[in-house]
């Protein structure tokens, strides 16, 4: 059974290829790009081979870490990487639980990620040939790490496959998936931009890995290397223990997911209105209703929302003296306000209620600036105060609670306008966040650099009094900037409900047929 399994495996993916050209040509790619990954692997452990005792062990534990922990968290976040032999596939079938796993596991070797993780890990437990002993421990390693990525991944989505499965929290996750890759560009600039990593901070990184199950592994070698061989024992027990623990659980999973498949759950009901029940029975109350719904359980809105408390870490990793920090609320300010300006697209079809309800415009623009705006107020005041608290500058507090006030109410009001005015493709609920629609490119560009640039030239005034308030210490100029924002902010949010609610009732129907086009 186990070789059949893996005959079967190989047979799927053979007869994926047979599809259309195009399963070829994304084997290709990813044969390429697993070589480039593979050849950078091998050579650097060839020379690490040959660098000091030092150096091998916190490179090899590291290298190995991330190999692991990439199979065990990537196929959560991707829900539908290498699905050809799902577990729930095989709840019709009276298959040996144990036969199915050591099957599974086999077969997960048989891809493009599995066969380049083998020779990856081969190449990490070799780096110790010079020493017999310490390679023999290597190798033994390599395999105990192959097993904990593919069994940890297995065990996983296997256990996650209830949760997963369900469509919300797919594309939450998916979503969130993008915010550890906004830290990436950050904290690559700061370290080529001087900042020294010595092999001490290599090694105490390595010494906590070392004790997890991502780096066990890889540090046996090492701990034979130098004969120590309680330390290696420790390490291994580690390694072996979660395992262990990972196969039970897959086992467990499993069990429980070929007799309770996913797709024979009971949807959960729903009792009441939600938000259209606690807010007054008006067209205002209505739309808030509707858009404050969107910004809980909409993965899209979620995505926009998970970015923002993002924004302080990327700004002290960029700055660790804390100047940066100061520009955290109007930052915030200006991703929350701005915000609003795809919510008409993102309504999608139905956007036909708004334009055959007797709903005036005016109304439609105050329930998305509403909705919007009850969410950013805290989080901006919260992100202005707190900057300049923690900077150790409390009296920018007032510039701060100006500019970003400001910033956010001129940006509900300037993207009022301009989502009255433009639409185009969105990711629609169900697709991927990662998604980008065909046509998207031109007009959201347009539409977009059209919008920034109107924001930043009417929110100039109070800018350039926040600068040199801060700058200067200057109390006068801090209560003229939180004036001076309040009041342009408040004026530019008027004006834009009152213009963008006459442009949405004259080109309601226009919207609707654009969005329409789209889908």
């Amino acid at each position: 059974m186990v070789a059949h399994l893996v005959r079967l495996k190989l047979t799927l993916l053979a007869n994926g290829l047979k599809r259309s050209a195009w399963q070829v040509v994304g084997l290709v790619v990813g044969v390429l790009y697993g070589l480039g990954a593979l050849v950078l692997v091998v050579s650097g452990m060839i020379a690490l081979s040959f660098a000091d005792a030092e150096l091998r062990q916190p490179v090899a534990v590291l290298v190995g870490s991330v190999m692991v922990l990439a199979w065990w968290v990537v196929p959560l976040i991707s829900f539908g990487v290498d699905s050809t032999l799902d577990p729930a596939r095989f709840v019709t079938f009276a298959v040996p639980r144990r036969s199915l796993l050591v099957g599974l596991a086999l077969a997960g070797v048989v891809g493009v990620p599995g066969v380049i993780t083998a020779i990856s890990s081969l190449s990490i437990g070799t780096v110790w040939w010079r020493d017999p002993l310490a390679l023999v421990a290597g190798l033994v390693g390599a395999v105990i790490g192959l097993a904990l990525a593919i069994v940890g991944s297995r065990a996983t989505t296997t256990a996650a496959l209830p949760l997963v499965g369900r469509r919300r929290v797919r594309e939450a996750m998916a979503g969130l998936a993008i915010v550890p890759l906004l830290l990436v560009g950050p904290l690559i600039g700061r370290f080529s931009s001087g900042v020294s990593v010595g092999v001490e901070d290599f090694e105490g990184l390595a010494d906590v890995l070392a004790w997890t199950p991502f780096g066990a592994p890889w540090a046996i070698p090492a701990d034979v290397a130098g004969r120590d061989w309680g330390l290696a024992a420790g390490h291994a027990g580690v390694a072996l223990a979660v395992l262990a623990l990972a196969a039970w659980v897959w086992a467990k999973a499993l069990a429980y997911g070929l007799v309770n498949p996913p797709h024979n759950e009971a949807s959960a009901k729903r009792r009441g209105l939600g938000w259209f029940d606690r807010l007054p029975a008006t067209p205002v109350g209505a739309v808030t209703a509707r858009c404050l719904t969107y910004w809980a359980r909409d993965p899209r809105y979620a995505l926009a929302a998970a970015i923002v408390p993002v924004v302080p870490l990327i700004l002290w990793v960029l700055d660790r003296d804390g100047g940066a920090l100061l520009l955290a609320g109007p930052i915030a300010a200006f991703l929350l306000g701005w915000g609003i300006s795809a919510d008409v697209a993102y309504d999608g079809s139905a956007f036909w209620t708004h334009v055959a309800s007797p709903v005036s415009g005016r109304a439609d623009r105050w329930g998305r600036v509403l909705a919007a705006g009850s969410i950013g107020l805290p989080v901006v005041l919260l992100f202005a105060v707190g900057s300049a608290v923690v900077t150790g500058q409390p009296g920018a507090i007032p510039a701060l609670v100006g500019l970003s006030l400001g910033v956010l109410l001129t940006g509900l009001g300037v993207a009022s306008v301009v989502s009255a005015y433009v639409v185009y493709p969105v990711q629609q609920p169900g697709e991927s966040p990662f998604q980008t629609r065909q046509g998207a490119s031109t007009a959201a560009l347009t539409s977009q650099l059209v919008g920034w640039l109107a924001l930043l030239v009417v929110s100039a005034p109070e800018i350039v009094l926040a600068i040199l308030a801060v700058r200067g210490e200057s109390l006068a100029l801090a209560l003229a900037t939180l004036v001076v924002g309040l009041g342009l902010g408040v004026t530019v949010l008027l004006r834009g409900i009152r213009y963008g609610g006459r442009a949405l009732e004259r080109n309601g129907p226009v919207l609707l047929q654009r969005i329409l086009a789209f889908s």
